[in-house]
């Protein structure tokens, strides 16, 4: 099916009422609206006006090298729209197909073709910039930006160099995402452009051979302001903005599938001094490669700087083998790519009623879902993290507690023992692996007393292995019914009484913690069947102790005597 495009012939805005994009004859290149609205194009939509400039001031210096250098940090980041089509072509946008199988004629830049913009990517970027609290402008142009690369069938690259969709966002970082202190770190903009297709070197020997498929998909380019002082602000940044264009599922966010991808800029000053030059970090696809990268170019340029080495603006790679990063060229300017306004797309208009629409649309965003699930369930950070590092998994919780379970009891089988055991494996968590109904029938019959928790751990193995049936029928085929006949248990301690005076002896005296020793050993005995409230029970009598709870695995909890 087709999907809506926006016309080449006039300006246009969005309707809200269909899925249609609906040309006004209105808002023509030539109307007085248009050049009045291009005119205040400053003006914000949503969010309030951007605040109006300041005498220049600057924070405290942070995270000091050598006592005296600083690093000046930003980075550009490229995520690839999760739209079912291209930015200007209707071929499918899909990760990992047959070289060169969604190629259309204006992907491969056939003379004559013409582009026509994707309402879809418009609007999973306005949602991105909305999430990142920017300024999404009711007008944006589109620009060529002109290089020579193999895999650029045009020659130049459709992007939004001068009027970018959106400006002046924000990142927060807090303690709770792993920073010892709070910082914010500005979005300069948000921009639309195509994306490159992929130069493949190492199938033929001197041969580089193209697959297109990627040509033209659509990107974000997030810009950060150089807010940032070292590599862990970089890399938990990175990280953020991952989980939020996840959140918002505007991308998938795969650095390891080339879905998001981050070029670093780094400079290094003396306190004191006027910045230095600036290099780019290019094509970095991993968060460890991120801050690796960061690390290595603050230590060569203080390098160079202390032995009076020039420092030159360029663009550099990171050899992860080595540890090291290494000039690839000279960093263009912009007159380098002789950028011009591009003649086939009119300026992008936008409604401030679709746009509320959208922003209405935004799902939960990650640091309200994080203090929501903080305070609704009473959970520390660690845990919190746990459950929002996997996806689909604060879902998969909530659906488990949602029937009035224990939270604790939920934590422990979600968190520790299920995950733990996906890990393990070397398997990714997956909410059919196991499903919500089968761990939640899971934890009902360990907290009931029906099974034993090392019986329930046997019974998560065999589900994770793929077994797809209730706990109960497992637990009746496999004959694992807890042991609740106080007679059978009565036999089992006054055996084990009998064949440990020394123990008994030790508890008498007043060693308590000894009463474990029986516990474990008749669990053991009954392979995890014994219901251990009656064991501690029944052994507590026979021995002549005060009555006390018996603690997870067996242990019992120490008595507070008087």
């Amino acid at each position: 099916m087709m999907r809506p495009r926006i016309q080449r012939s006039t300006i246009l805005r969005y309707s809200v009422r269909n899925s249609t994009a609906t040309p006004l004859a209105a808002w023509t290149l030539d109307s007085s609206r248009a050049s009045h609205l291009i005119r205040f194009r400053s003006l914000s939509t949503l969010t309030p006006e951007p605040t109006p400039d300041v005498k220049d001031w600057s924070p405290p210096p942070r995270n000091i090298v050598k006592g005296r250098w600083q690093p000046i940090i930003g980075l550009e980041i490229h995520a690839q729209i999760k739209s079912s089509t291209k930015l200007f072509s209707d071929s499918k946008n899909v990760f990992n197909a047959p070289t060169n199988t969604n190629v259309s004629l204006i992907d491969a830049a056939y003379p004559g073709t013409l582009p026509q913009l994707s309402k879809e990517c418009v609007d999973l970027a306005i949602k991105t910039s909305l999430a990142l609290d920017a300024h999404v402008y009711p007008i944006s142009s589109f620009d060529r930006k002109h290089y020579f690369y193999p895999d650029l069938p045009q020659g130049y690259q459709i992007t939004q160099h001068y009027e970018p969709l959106a400006q002046n966002g924000k990142l927060v970082i807090t303690p709770l995402d792993g920073l010892d202190y709070s910082l914010t770190v500005g979005i300069e903009q948000l921009q639309l452009e195509q994306d490159t297709g992929k130069s493949l070197h190492d199938i033929y020997p001197g041969m580089t051979l193209l697959d297109l498929n990627r040509a033209g998909t659509g990107l974000m380019e997030i810009v950060t302001k150089p807010d940032m002082r070292s590599s862990k602000e970089a890399g938990i940044l990175v990280k953020k903005l991952q989980a939020l264009l996840r959140a918002v599922d505007s991308s998938d966010g795969n650095m390891d599938e080339g879905s998001m991808r981050c070029d670093v800029n780094v400079s290094v000053h003396e306190l004191g001094k006027p910045y230095g030059a600036r290099c780019e970090l290019k094509n970095l696809n991993s968060i460890k490669s991120v801050m690796d990268a960061i690390d290595a170019e603050i230590e060569r340029q203080i390098s160079c700087y202390e032995s009076n080495a020039p420092i030159t603006q360029e663009t550099r790679g990171f050899d992860a083998s080595t540890g090291k990063t290494f000039r690839i060229r000279s960093k263009e300017s912009a007159p380098d790519y002789r950028y011009m306004p591009e003649p086939d797309l009119p300026r992008l208009v936008l409604s401030l009623e679709e746009i509320q629409v959208l922003k209405n649309s935004l799902p939960e965003l990650p640091d309200a879902r994080r203090d929501r699930i903080m305070e609704m369930y009473q959970l520390g950070v660690i845990e919190t993290r746990t459950l929002m590092g996997e996806e689909g998994m604060v879902e998969y919780f909530e659906n488990v507690v949602s029937s009035g379970r224990k939270v604790k009891s939920a934590v422990s089988w979600t968190i520790h023992e299920l995950l733990g055991r996906l890990h393990s494996r070397g398997l990714e968590f997956s909410q059919e692996a196991v499903t919500a109904k089968q761990i939640g029938s899971l934890i009902d019959c360990v907290d009931q007393g029906l099974i034993s928790a090392k019986v329930g751990k046997s019974v998560l193995d065999l589900m994770i292995e793929g077994d797809s049936r209730d706990v109960k029928d497992i637990v009746e085929e496999k004959g694992w019914q807890q042991m609740d006949n106080r007679g059978e248990l009565e036999a089992m301690c006054d055996d084990m009484i009998a064949k440990n005076p020394g123990t008994v002896k030790a508890i008498m005296e007043g060693n308590i913690s000894k009463l474990g020793f029986f516990i474990g050993h008749i669990m053991k005995q009954s392979k995890g069947r014994a219901n251990p409230t009656i064991v501690n029970d029944v052994l507590r009598a026979k021995l002549g102790l005060p009555a006390g709870s018996v603690g997870t695995g067996g242990k019992p909890r120490k008595d507070k005597r008087h």
